[in-house]
């Protein structure tokens, strides 16, 4: 073991397979996300809004003998 300060300089390691499997995972999740909503727009645009929904249900008149 030298006591003198080295002088060797530190480089950066270059990608990993991991890392470049990683990005490349990331990358495909968020064009999948993306086709999704585009297909969710395409099929069911108007699926979250209920402003123009209406009840299909019979309303039943009510009288004073069903009440109790």
């Amino acid at each position: 073991m030298s006591t003198l300060p080295s002088t060797d300089t530190k480089t950066k390691q270059p990608a990993s397979v991991y890392t470049v499997m990683l990005f490349l995972s990331m990358v495909f999740m968020l064009i999948a996300v993306i086709a999704m909503w585009i297909e969710s727009q395409r099929y069911a645009p108007e699926y979250w809004n209920t402003q123009t929904a209406q009840p299909n249900a019979m309303v039943m008149p009510v009288d004073e003998i069903h009440l109790g």
